[in-house]
This record gives C-alpha cells, structure tokens and sequence, in this order.
C-alpha cells in the first residue's frame, strides 16, 4: 500500500482525498525545458560535439557503407558569411546528415576560394604605394593572410548555426596540395594541345588592369551616346548598282561606344539582308531596308528618295574613308549584323569586341589594340590621346561634328557588362592571353562535343538546368584562362626568351607540379624555379637556349574547376564523378560549368552525377539583399538572438530552387514554429518518465487502436519526409512535420490520449500502450529531424530512455525503419483501420464544433460537462459501433449514447448534446451517475476507483 492510502483510516478523513487524488495522477514530468533558451545553449552542444569528435564519429560509424558525395562548392574568403552562404551550407548539410542517417557514408569537407582579384584589391587598399617596393611573395603573404582571417571566421560561422564537416582539414585553394593539383590540370590541358597563347579580344576591367572571363562578367543597366556616323564611300558607287553611278555615296553605321571609333577598321553588312540607297540633299545613305524608315526619322531627312536597292554581299571588300582619321575602311560581312535597332551596318574594331576580332583575322585587318591596361587610348588624334575610354566619348562626337560625319545623337538606357567584382563597366581589348580551345580534338570528339554529351547524363534540379548550361556550352569561345595579377596560382611556363614559344616538356612540368607540392605556389617567384629548367634544354620553334617564367596567373575559375580533382587525389577512395553539387544559379555559367571542363578535358567525364540550383535571397519586398542597403537579414546575429535552429528551420522552410525571402518578421515566425516542434518533444519526454522501453514493452498487436493507428500514421509521415529528403524538398518535409506535430500529435493524439497517460495506473496495459507508442513516436522524430534540428534533436536524444548500445549522439543513429517502429510482420498500412480512423477523425471534428457551439450559448463549460447522443447512418454507425467503447475518451466527453438512423434518413449523423448525468469526479473529472458509489473515494467515478485500487493493491499490469 503507498504510504499516502495508510492514512485514509476511516470516513473522517476523507476531506483530505482532494490532495492524495491529485498525487496519484501521472503528470508529466522532464528536465527538457519549455524554453529552449538557444543562443545560451547552441555554444555548449558545440562545445559537446567538438569534445567528442563528431565528424570523425560518425565517419568511422559509417566505414564500409556505399559511399555519396556532396562536393562542396568554394565560398570566397573575403567576408563574413551572409544569408546566401548560410541558406548554402545549411542545405548541404541537410543533404549530408540525411544521407549518413540513411545509411550512406556521407563525407563533407567544406571548400574555400582564396585567389583572385577581391582579396588583392583589399590587400592593394591596405599597402597603397608600399606595394610597389615589396616582393612579389611578400604581397602574397599579405594576401594569404587576409584570406586566411575570413577562412577562420566563416568557419566558426558556419559551424556556429550547426554545419558538420572536416574543418579542422577543409580543402583551401591556396594550400601546396591545391595548387600542385591546379597546375598539374594546367599542364595535362598543355600537354594534350588544348592551350595556346594568342591575340585575342577578351574582357577587360579597366579599373583592375586585368582580362575576364564570360563568368566574371554581369549585367547592369546603363546609360550610353549613341550615335549615327557616316562613311564615305571611295570606290565607284556604280560599281555597287548602276543607279548610284556619280553619286555622293556613305553608309551610315550606329554604336554606342564612340570610343572605339578611333580602333574602327571595317564596317560590316549583313550578306542575305537587303539594303536601300536613300537620297536626300545631294546624299545617298546606304542603310537595311528594314530599318531604313527608323534612320530616316534620327537623320530628320526630308522626303529622301530611294534609288537602289541590294543584297549585303555586293558591298562586300569596297572601301570607306574614315571620319576622322586617315584611313581605308573596308566593307566586310558578317552574319552577326542584327536587324532589331540602328542601321544595319555595323562599325568593326577587331581589338574591340569578339566577333570583330574573328572578323579582323578573316578579312587580315589590323588588330592591335591603342588602348592601354587601365583603359588610356594611346596613339590618337590630340582631341582625345591619353583620356580614359569612356572620358573620350563626348571629343570623339565632337570631332564628328567638326568633320560633319555625325548624323544623329542620343542616349539610351541599356544592359552593359560590368566586371562582377569591382562592378565597374567594362571593355573589350585585344590583348595576348592564354586559352583553352574547345574545338581541339579528343577522344570522342571535341572539349565542347564532349561536354554537351555529359551534360545529357547528369540530373538536373531543376531540370532548365541542363539546357542552360548546355547553351552555354554551346555558344561559348574559347575559354581565356590568364589574368595579369599576382594573387593566384601562376602559370608555370617556361617561354622562349627569344620567340616566345612555351616549353611543353613533361618531365620538366612535374618537377614544377613537385615544386608546387612541396613548398606551394609562392616558389614560382624565387630561384628555385628558374633552376628546374634541365641545362642544353632548345626551344622546339627556334633553338633558343634561353627561357623566361610566363608571369600571368590562371583564372580563379580553372582552379575551382579542379577542385574535385583536387579532392580526389588527396582522397582517393572517392568515386570519379561526385553525387552532387548544389550552388546558385550563377554557376551554370562559374563553377558547375568550370568543374565541367575541366574534369571532361582531362578525365573525359563529368565531374558530378547531379547538379541542384539555389536561388537568390531576397527581402520582403523582392530586393536582393545587401548592407549597403540595410535590408540584409545576418544569420550570425539571428544565430546570437533567436538561436542557429531558427537559420536552419528557416531554410528548411523555403524552397531553395527559387528565390527565397528572408526578414526579422519570418525568422520571429519560424521561432513560433519551432516552439510547436520543440513542446512536442516536451510533452513525449514528459510522458516518458519512469518508462523503461525494455521491461516496459508493449508489442505492436497488442496496444491499442488508437495507439496502433497513430504509430502507422507516424510511419506514413516518416515516408514522405525521407522521400522529400532524398528529393532535397526540405520545404515539403517541414510543412509535412509542422502538420503532424501541430494537427496529428498535439490537436489529435495528445489531446486524447492524455486522459489515459494521466489517469491510469502507472503500469496499466492501456498507459503502457501509449508510453510505447509515445516512445516509438519519439524516436523517430528525434531521428527524422536531426539534420535539420541538429541542437535540439541531440537535446531530445539525451533525455530520451537509455537503451543498451545506444550511440552517444543522434547524430550516430539511422532513420527508423518500419519493423523498428511497428515490428518486423506488422503490415505498415491497413487500409481498414485507415478508412476507419477517417471517418473517426472527421466524426470527431463535427463533435468539437458542435460542442464549441454549445460553450458559446452556455449550455456546458468544458466538453466533460456533455452527454453525446449520435444518430448516425448505417456506414458511420458500424464505424461508431465498432469503436464504442472509445468514444467518449476520442470526443472528450463523459458519455455518448449511439443510436442507429432507422429509414432512409439525409443526414448521415445527427449529433445532440446535453448536460452529462451524474457528478463530476476529482480525480478524471469525467461526469459519472456512479460517482459516491466507492465509500473509500466517494468523489470519484467507477473508473478511477478502479485504479485508486490497482495502485493501492500495486496489481498494476506491466
């Protein structure tokens, strides 16, 4: 007997059962706290994972599973970590976590990029003039430093808000290893004829003295002259079409960059488009047909008269005069001459833009550019010599209506490239620079034939992916891989110091790869180098006996195109091709499409299986998000205030694949969320308090319906999630989770299983039940949802019971799979029970409305205070039948009286409520007729003397 019951002696004592009653009911009872209180508890989980070496845990709990890679994608080190980079990691980690719990050994080392322009533009700021007099290596010094301090700090940022991964030994593209790999890849790309060094016509930042490439470059509006210029025509007009037979002939050409007016060396038709010869004041203009109205309105001619009219192809090689300048102007074709604005006639400066180059090397025009690295024209007329391109417009028009060569001016508004880093416009200039061909020969093809072929094997998410790229593919030139800067791996070529020709001498190249590897890529800039050169070594071109270093450094993009390359040979366990790589939309054309030249140039294969796309993060008001704005969203203070949880929850939240909005008002959102979450945790683990899931086992077959169909609901929502998991549709998963635990759980399941958890015996079979179930429930969320909420699920998972060989850590464990859950022969559905658990659960929200609607007339208080009687048609009412005995516990009510619906009545139930019969009992506070009966609790129903007497007797059930 508890001791509480001794001192129940005779009937005199029975006013103090009000306070025994209420000890005697099973409240829930747990150290998990209501309040999560995250930023103050996130640091010491972190503190726990680090002591205990997670990572590597769970690596070794994985040894000998089948292997999937997500590769990491390099973030820049020149900043903290933003909005963008945590949606990023945090999705990779989603992706890692969800697959190791899968059963898949699922490395991540995270990557960093380190080289390029934005670090040295910082360290250039910091030096100002000191630069100049330093090293070359002792630049690099300064640079490595300062990306060394952001590497440092997104690391402590990106495991701050939960990230697991090898930090202790990411990869980093300027380390020795890295950059042995990148120039090793340089040198198979030499070796097997894909590079050259020649004049080509590249991008080029002005304001960063160095060539881009297509990935370098954005788009942003701008506003330009633009102006109408006409060309004399030298020949003799009758020569083109005998009515222009002594005629004052020009054609008129439109640009918006009057800068390269001094580079002009052509002007360029279209060979199939027709082409009019328009007078007008003693003047014939030679302009497309279709746009000849559109000229004639900017020219303001006057009735102008057509007297000609021809294919391009007739003006090809006549000669033009110059408007300014001394000099014979060719007439060229070219396909690429557009019909949609201007003229029709386009000015060619072959050292200006890409298709006047190729069509300056076709017709062997002059191609040498006058411009200088910083953008200066050299070399011209006193109107403009030495002025900045874009400075030079407006004495550049003026010089044409001082010769009367202009015929209209205006501005437009229109999309111009920028250089992506600096932001500023830039150029085109014709320069010497190291290419990749991608018409050079291969085995089964071309290097672009060959990557449009493995771009049709891999899987694209989403599936516009693949004909993006592969347009880009496609149409793109040869891939510039030179930059004139410092910070970067060097392009170790030994050149002719009398033609100029490079040195392809394999052994030599590994001597330098060797190099690279031992002491990194700072050694191209000492003695050592200039040694690796073997004595008597010729040049294959012109015998020379004397080389000279190449000074250029490769493009940032080459060396995070290796970066797979890279990976695998410092581990070389890792599959050819990685399962995944995921990054924004803008790596269709950076590092997705890098990675996929260079591994197909040199492994003859894509470097990944699948490829995923994020979207852009944006404000409430669909702005990109930045500082400078003041409407960025910094997911280390969110971190700081709400908690790491939140970041992660918030990008579980939203789907990645396009453009997400993140504020202060919808991370406060998701906070309330993941307190729905975090207090159904709460109330398992409160009712799990004494529980022992090894003495206290219930079988599956033997709980009860309610319990068997919520746990086989809980499998079915499990299903879906890792469906959605393997999908990458965290979106889904979290809304499908959220429901479960809000509506299923916590509206359905707790809400009636409450009575049986707090009023039953300890040990009863019925409360055991529904520990088990509970406990089943529990474990396979806390499972299910550790990628996501890594802190609070290993949280959960210590205060969940012990269990012999459990691991030290969530993070350790496997998904639950059915038989864990239900047992090995239960079935995982039941479509009976199913179909019977809906007609229920809808029966059941019409009770609850009913009911309401009573609260509010006054009628009852609390749904206890109601009797039930139901009416209900044949196929509702042999549901009903079935689950009688039930009923008043799933409606919470004190009674309900069921009647079968004689006849062919409309309504399939008929519900009616009514002041419950009897007295309210102290202990369930169910109404009961019976409530009196027992002289020991005389304020208790049947039920609960019932189970006042099992616990005093201690004949509970285990």
């Amino acid at each position: 007997m508890l001791p509480i019951m001794k001192k129940i002696n005779h009937l005199e004592e029975l006013k103090r059962v009000p306070l025994e009653l209420k000890s005697t009911i099973n409240l829930p009872k747990t150290d998990f706290p209501m309040k999560a209180n995250l930023p103050q508890n996130e640091p010491k989980m972190l503190a726990r994972w680090e002591e205990m070496g997670i990572y590597q845990r769970i690596r070794e709990a994985r040894a000998g599973e089948p292997m999937y890679v997500m590769h990491d994608g390099p973030p820049y080190t020149s900043g903290p970590i933003h909005l963008g980079t945590a949606l990023n990691k945090c999705l990779k980690d989603f992706i890692v976590k969800s697959k190791s719990m899968a059963g898949f050994d699922s490395p991540y080392v995270p990557g960093f990029d380190c080289h390029g322009l934005p670090i040295e533009i910082k360290v250039d700021q910091a030096l100002g003039g000191k630069k100049l007099q330093m090293k070359a290596t002792d630049v690099r010094l300064e640079c490595r430093k300062y990306a060394q301090k952001f590497l440092d700090l997104q690391t402590s940022q990106f495991k701050r808000i939960g990230v697991f991964g090898r930090w202790e030994r990411p990869y980093s593209t300027m380390t020795p290893q890295y950059e042995s790999v990148v120039l090793a890849t340089f040198y198979a790309f030499l070796e097997k004829g894909f590079i050259y060094k020649g004049l080509r016509s590249v991008y080029w930042c002005i304001h960063d003295k160095t060539a881009l490439a297509e990935a370098e470059v954005e788009y942003e509006n701008d506003s330009s002259p633009a102006i109408w210029v006409k060309y004399a025509l030298k020949d003799d007009p009758a020569t083109v079409d005998a009515a222009l037979k002594g005629k004052n002939v020009f054609t008129v050409i439109w640009t918006t960059t009057p800068w390269t007016l001094p580079a002009s060396m052509a002007v360029a038709f279209h060979p199939h488009e027709q082409y009019v010869a328009l007078e007008a004041g003693g003047e014939v203009y030679l302009v497309a047909a279709k746009l000849a109205e559109e000229f004639i309105k900017h020219a303001g001619l006057d009735a102008p008269r057509e007297v000609a009219r021809f294919a391009g192809e007739k003006l090809e090689r006549k000669n033009f005069a110059h408007p300014f300048l001394d000099r014979n102007i060719l007439g060229v074709l070219a396909d690429y001459v557009t019909m949609d604005t201007g003229t029709g006639v386009v000015h060619t400066a072959p050292s200006h833009g890409a298709d006047d180059f190729n069509t300056g090397v076709k017709y062997k025009l002059e191609l040498t550019s006058n411009v200088d690295e910083a953008g200066i024209i050299r070399n011209g007329l006193p109107e403009y010599n030495g002025l900045k391109v874009f400075a030079a417009n407006a004495p550049i028009i003026d010089l044409l209506k001082q010769r009367g060569a202009l015929m209209h001016e205006d501005r437009i508004e229109h999309s111009y490239p920028h250089c992506w880093r600096c932001h500023n416009p830039i150029i085109f200039r014709a320069t010497e620079q190291w290419f990749i061909s991608m018409e050079t020969p291969m085995d089964g093809g071309t290097l672009r034939s060959r990557a449009l072929d493995e771009i049709k094997k891999v899987k694209w998410d989403p599936a516009w992916g693949e004909e993006r790229i592969s347009n880009m593919i496609a149409t793109r030139p040869d891939w510039c891989i030179s930059r004139q800067r410092i910070w970067g791996v060097p392009i170790a070529v030994f050149l002719c110091a009398g033609c100029g020709k490079p040195l392809n001498d394999p052994a030599t190249s590994r001597k330098v790869v060797e190099l690279f590897a031992r002491a990194g890529a700072d050694a191209w800039y000492t003695s050592e180098a200039d040694g690796l050169v073997p004595t008597g070594t010729k040049c294959q071109k012109c015998s020379g006996a004397a080389f000279k270093k190449e000074m250029d450094i490769l493009d940032v993009w080459f060396e995070s195109g290796c970066s797979y390359l890279a990976l695998r040979s410092a581990e070389p366990q890792y599959p050819p091709a990685a399962d995944l790589y995921l990054e924004g939309g803008d790596q269709h054309r950076g590092w997705f499409h890098s990675s996929l030249l260079c591994v197909v140039g040199t492994q003859n294969h894509a470097p990944y299986k699948g490829v995923a796309t994020v979207g852009w993060t944006l404000d409430e008001n669909g702005q990109a998000m930045s500082k400078s704005r003041g409407n960025d969203v910094d997911p280390v203070d969110i971190a700081g205030r709400l908690g790491g949880e939140i970041v992660r929850l918030w990008v579980a939240s939203v789907d990645f694949r396009e453009d997400v909005v993140g504020s202060e008002q919808l991370m406060l959102r998701i906070a309330e969320n993941y307190r729905k979450i975090r207090n159904t945790f709460r109330y398992i683990l409160g009712n799990l308090d004494g529980f022992d899931p090894e003495q206290d086992l219930v079988l599956f077959e033997h709980m009860e319906p309610l319990d068997r169909y919520m746990l086989r609901e809980t499998w079915a929502m499990s299903v879906d999630v890792r469906r959605w998991y393997d999908e990458f549709a965290f979106h889904k998963a979290y809304q499908r989770v959220l429901n479960f635990c809000v509506v299923d759980l916590s509206a359905f399941y707790f809400d009636v299983l409450k009575d049986r958890l707090y009023t039953s015996a300890p040990g009863s079979r019925g409360r055991r039940s529904g520990q088990n179930a509970v406990w089943r429930i529990g474990e396979l969320l806390v499972r299910l949802l550790a990628p996501v909420l890594s802190f609070t699920c290993d949280e959960v998972w210590q205060q969940l019971p012990s269990l012999r060989h459990r691991p030290g850590s969530v993070h350790l464990s496997r998904f639950v799979d059915s038989g864990d859950l239900l047992g090995s022969r239960i079935s995982p559905d039941d479509p009976l029970e199913r179909e019977d658990w809906v007609t229920l659960r809808r029966f059941r929200d019409s009770v609850l409305k009913r009911l309401e609607e009573m609260r509010n007339q006054k009628v009852i208080g609390s749904g206890l205070e109601a009797r039930l009687v139901v009416n209900a048609s044949h196929n509702i009412y042999a549901v009903l039948k079935r689950h009688e005995a039930d009923l008043r516990y799933l409606l919470l009510v004190s009674s309900v009286a069921l009647t079968h619906a004689a006849g062919n009545t409309t309504e399939a139930v008929a519900i009616a409520v009514e002041k419950a019969d009897g007295r309210k009992c102290d202990r369930c506070w169910n109404y009961s007729t019976h409530v009196g009966e027992d002289p020991v609790y005389p304020t208790v129903c049947e039920r609960c003397s019932a189970v006042l007497k099992e616990i005093e007797t201690g004949a509970a059930v285990r």
